[in-house]
């Protein structure tokens, strides 16, 4: 343990450690001339014991049993004398692919091994010097991609993005895409094996096909600096990327620039911006179109541009102070069996009950970066969001490997989502008990963060300390937080009862703005009790606790947001109570299926009452 803690810090130390070396290959995901989708049914066979993965047997037997990844059965039973296999993934059952293979089947309900799955299909003949990339929107947990019986990469994490070029393992027709995801967590998987949400396995996220020139561009960002100029960047990724004239384009403000790359092939911009420009903002979140060419390629991306920043207990958007009005939300969609599949549409249905429900003009996405589709739905309703990676609870804080697969996962989600003018803070974690090495290890996010997005605002939901009726935080991560969140559930959980959270004193730091980033009760959609002291379970009481814990949280003198917990009722493997709970957690102010508990209106009026 000593010698892995003495290594996390030379890692921290070491020149390697700088920013630069966690950029991923991206290839953006705004409108691109040549992108196929490969949704739809894909073909699936499980491999609880991961034989496929493996070479015990060696590969004669192997090949008769899982070796799903470069066996093609269609090919091998075409020749003569070929015997047997124990798999045939042309002829397995299939599923919708994106979606969890939670919900797709009640025998896979629980299943959280190793699952195979297959896609065929064409592409058209390339043009010279065309490359061909795979997209993976999310796979979770981790990923072994085959082409054509080649190892084309891996992942690891469930909820960030990877792409993987496969120019040389295409051809034209019958292509065998392969995917191995085995969505068991473990001590070094982040998250971890125990989390009090679903972890949901499977290809969960669109799954694409992009064709770029040989030099195309890999990553474009522009953002409004508080000076009112337009900075930003573009990278282009080939064997021509230096020397290569790259142009920016906002044709409703009648903007155009244009730069050259470096040696590294990157070309920068820094242009005053136009007088004629509207900042975004939750009241009037305007978007501009803007297109960024470079050679042959070019990306179509929706931008909006506002400032940012913390000046003592306030948040600064557009230079003036804000209250956040929000909700944390997990990421599924509305139905009594989620699958994870988080189209524009579920979004929407999601987010315009914050919006226009709530009277809410901020959103946590917890625990984990959520499917881009809602970053880019609560740019166009106007919510401002907090975006974390699931370092939830307790991770191998010592181990430097574990370190640099968050940093990456950190990494992952700020390249994709750096555009959105609705993404405001970027968490490092939640609810993890203070130690020196899980401090150390959450410094190390916060710097990470900081060199790849000084633009946005660092936060992470803390544990907060009780003596007597006072409460306390302590936490030593707080110097390296722009906004301090707490998670708080007097009243629901331990000895207090609704009438003690009067008595709460809260001595706090009052130097830093205040997120309540999570409090709440559970309440089964429809039970009632309609006596003057409602007991818990009842949506009475869930109401009862929302007016309690607002009038005790609006003491604090530099609350600045609030985001309680939880828009919808969510899957939660632990929450097992046989009358109430049947795996669901009930905290939320919508049921699954979207019926409005009592609470819902009292924090929607709260909101009211605070615009």
């Amino acid at each position: 343990m000593i010698r892995r803690a003495l290594a996390l810090l030379a890692l921290i130390a070491s020149p390697a450690f700088a920013a630069d070396n966690l950029r991923p290959p991206l290839l953006l995901t705004g409108q691109r001339a040549d992108v196929q989708d490969l949704s739809g049914r894909w073909t699936y066979s499980k491999d609880y014991y991961r034989t496929g993965l493996t070479d015990i047997n060696g590969w004669v037997a192997k090949s008769r049993m899982q070796r799903h990844r470069d066996v093609d059965i269609a090919a091998e039973e075409a020749k003569p004398g070929t015997g047997f296999f124990e798999f045939d993934l042309d002829r397995a059952p299939g599923m919708q692919i994106p979606g969890a293979w939670n919900a797709a089947e009640p025998e896979l309900r629980w299943y959280d091994g190793l699952i195979w799955f297959q896609r065929r299909f064409d592409v058209k003949p390339p043009l010279a010097g065309e490359r061909s990339f795979l997209r993976f929107e999310g796979v979770n947990y981790r990923a072994h991609v085959y082409v054509n019986g080649k190892e084309v990469g891996r992942h690891e994490g469930g909820f960030t993005p990877f792409v993987l070029e496969v120019t040389d393992a295409l051809r034209a027709s019958g292509n065998r895409l392969v995917v191995g995801v085995n969505a068991k967590h473990d001590a070094q998987s982040i998250p971890g094996e125990i989390t009090d949400w679903d972890l949901y396995g499977g290809i969960t996220r669109p799954v694409t096909l992009i064709r770029a020139p040989a030099t195309f561009i890999d990553d474009a960002t522009l953002r409004l600096t508080d000076a009112g100029r337009l900075v930003g960047s573009v990278q282009l990724n080939g064997a021509q990327a230096a020397g290569q004239a790259v142009s920016l384009q906002i044709a409703a403000l009648g903007l155009k620039a244009q730069a050259t790359t470096g040696a590294d092939g990157e070309a920068r911009f820094d242009l005053p911006a136009p007088a004629t420009l509207k900042r975004w903002s939750p009241e009037s979140p305007q978007l501009y179109a803007v297109r960024f060419a470079a050679g042959t390629d070019a990306v179509n991306e929706r931008m909006g541009f506002r400032t940012l920043a913390v000046k003592g207990a306030d948040i600064l958007l557009n230079g003036k102070p804000i209250t956040l009005r929000g909700v944390s939300i997990h990421e599924e969609e509305l139905g009594a069996n989620p699958a994870r599949r988080m189209t524009e549409s579920a979004a929407r249905a999601l987010l315009s009950e914050v919006k226009t429900g709530l009277n809410g003009n901020y959103v946590r996405l917890s625990h984990y970066p959520h499917n881009e589709t809602m970053l880019r739905v609560a740019d166009e309703l106007g919510l401002i969001v907090w975006s974390e990676i699931p370092v939830y609870w307790t991770v191998d804080w010592d181990n430097p490997a574990v370190l640099l697969k968050a940093r990456r996962m950190q990494a992952e989600t700020i390249y994709r989502d750096r555009n959105r003018a609705a993404l405001a803070l970027w968490s490092v974690g939640n609810e993890t008990p203070v130690a020196d090495n899980r401090t150390r290890f959450h410094a190390a996010l916060a710097a990470t963060v900081r060199a790849l997005d000084p633009s946005r605002l660092i936060s992470a939901a803390l544990l907060v300390e009780r003596e007597g009726d006072t409460v306390k935080i302590a936490d030593p991560l707080l110097p390296h937080l722009d906004v301090m969140a707490v998670n708080t559930y007097a009243g629901w959980y331990g000895n207090d009862t609704l009438q003690d959270l009067a008595r709460l004193k809260w001595a706090l730091p009052t130097d830093k703005p205040l997120i309540a980033s999570e409090f709440g009760a559970d309440a089964l959609a429809g039970h009632h009790d309609g006596n003057a002291m409602p007991k818990k379970w009842s949506e009475e009481f869930q109401a009862a606790y929302y007016r309690e814990t607002l009038k005790m949280l609006a003491g604090i003198p530099n609350l600045r947001g609030l985001s309680p917990w939880v828009l919808k009722d969510f899957q939660s493997p632990r929450r097992e109570h046989p009358i109430f709970q049947n795996g669901w957690n009930r905290k939320g102010l919508l049921s699954e299926t979207g019926q409005r508990k009592l609470a819902f209106d009292v924090l929607a009026e709260h909101y009211r009452s605070l615009k």
